[in-house]
């Protein structure tokens, strides 16, 4: 099978060392990303395209690297293509008709055809050929030029037709590696998971920073959704997850400052902090989930408060972004059923806060404050490669891990519903229930105590991050299902 990759448009305009850098990173991408489906996949990197090799014949496996490319950020669409010789204007006709013409069958059609190389016709000559055999010899309702219900997409390229089977869209934006990294302050929301999505969409390799201020569950949570999105659009990068402690500074900030003030003093020590991690990373911006005065803290007076704090660039990709807009990318991009489900910890809530935050009083508020507490907490920080959090969960929790079905066990695959439906696990004998990652913790109270579950995901991170801590609750009976 064939792709053809075609690039994102901002990148077709860039200069021509640019470009030739940004087409060379998404091919490098493409290639780490799509051999772990096709090991022998063959990717070539050509002025104005990508195209892909692949000798895979399974409809899961073809399914699988067309989701990698279409979530992979820099391409703008791909093409599903048969390349085959030709001899003269009838041969292209008559591979058209073989390949597409049972496609049209009550259909109004159009030809288009793309043509480079020297040759006897031109590409017009192509479209009004191949349009008008087609229209003779199948069951096509007509040509329609206007609004076409099918386009019949052809490329003749020197000695080679390439007959499109089909479009696919692509994410969009820059190749991951082609523009410098941040650090996201990732919470697990619907706003900081759309800002970090949005990131790594633009082409920065991207750091996720969470800010622990008591909740253990809720860290457990911002890791899953951490790990999806790096896995879903960013995996050709390693990144890391970095867990700063803040429970002292919350409380800290409880006990010393004013209650209307302490909302965004909680804001410049996450600022302080995280800045203070960018520069270890070599990161030079922060990204942020605010949108403009969609809370208290993020009116403009007090972002600008917030962000005197720092010297390194804030770049907030939600700032003029509607709840509901930011709601609809959650959905989009799979992470809406993980902020519905997220389990929140605030331990700062003012009762009053304020919207306009004055600079002289924020700095009197914090002479209070004792920023020794911040400094142990930036030290304590823990660094974690983003696909090693599984193991740093075994390290602390034992779980056992079993390479076959158990008897009379039962296997929950804890996958996202679309990796399900691309490869649905299928085992003999052995009983498989679907339960996604995100809703595992909330549905295991209701299973039956006295069977043991086997949890299951593709790569092992998934199921053994949540095997981790739900043995770290007590709860006996569940293991880790990772076939050899």
């Amino acid at each position: 099978m064939q792709y053809i990759i075609k690039l994102f448009p901002e990148i077709i305009v860039k200069s021509r060392p640019v470009r030739k850098n940004f087409t060379r990173q998404l091919a490098d991408n493409l290639r780490k990303l799509l051999k772990s489906v096709d090991p022998d996949i063959v990717v070539t990197r050509e002025w104005d395209r990508i195209t892909v090799n692949t000798a895979v014949t399974a409809p899961g496996e073809l399914a699988e690297l067309v989701g990698i490319m279409s979530r992979t950020p820099g391409i703008a669409h791909f093409l599903e293509v048969v390349e085959s010789p030709f001899t003269d204007l009838h041969n292209i006709y008559e591979q058209t008709q073989a390949e597409l013409g049972a496609s049209l069958s009550g259909k109004r059609f159009a030809v288009r055809c793309k043509r480079s190389g020297q040759h006897e016709f031109n590409s017009g000559e192509v479209e009004r050929y191949v349009g008008g055999g087609l229209n003779q010899n199948t069951d096509a309702a007509g040509v329609d030029l206007t609004k076409p219900e099918v386009v019949i997409r052809l490329e003749v390229r020197e000695d080679k037709l390439l007959m499109v089977r089909r479009r696919y869209e692509g994410l969009g934006g820059f190749p991951i590696g082609s523009i410098d990294s941040a650090v996201s302050l990732i919470s697990g929301g619907f706003d900081s998971t759309v800002s970090t999505y949005m990131s790594m969409r633009r082409g920065m390799r991207t750091h996720f920073c969470f800010f622990n201020l008591g909740g253990r569950e809720h860290e457990v949570g911002v890791k899953e959704v951490a790990l999806y999105l790096w896995m879903r659009f960013g995996a050709s990068h390693r990144v890391q997850f970095i867990t700063v402690p803040f429970e002292d500074v919350v409380a800290e900030i409880l006990k010393n400052v004013e209650n209307s003030q302490m909302g965004v003093i909680l804001k410049r020590m996450m600022l302080r902090a995280a800045s203070q991690v960018a520069a270890k990373l070599e990161a030079p911006a922060l990204v942020t989930g605010e949108s403009v005065a969609q809370v208290s803290s993020q009116t403009l007076q007090n972002l600008s408060v917030i962000d005197s704090v720092t010297e390194t660039l804030v770049l907030r990709p939600l700032i003029t972004s509607d709840k509901q807009d930011i709601i609809s990318t959650a959905a989009k991009i799979g992470t809406e059923e993980f902020a519905a489900n997220m389990p929140e910890y605030c331990g700062v809530i003012s009762v009053k806060p304020t919207t306009r935050a004055r600079p002289e009083r924020i700095a009197a508020q914090e002479e209070n404050f004792d920023f020794a507490v911040l400094d142990r907490a930036i030290e304590t920080a823990v660094y974690t490669n983003i696909d090693q959090l599984a193991e740093e969960e075994i390290t602390a929790i034992e779980v056992e891990v079993t390479p076959i079905p158990l008897p009379d066990a039962v296997i929950l695959d804890v996958r996202h519903p679309d990796e399900i439906e691309n490869r649905p696990l299928k085992l003999p004998n052995a009983k498989v229930q679907c339960v996604p990652f995100y809703e595992l913790h909330r549905r295991f109270a209701d299973l039956d105590a006295s069977v043991t579950y086997l949890l299951y995901c593709e790569k092992g991170v998934m199921s053994r991050l949540h095997a981790s801590h739900l043995v770290e609750q007590g709860i006996k009976n569940v293991k880790v299902y990772r076939p050899s």
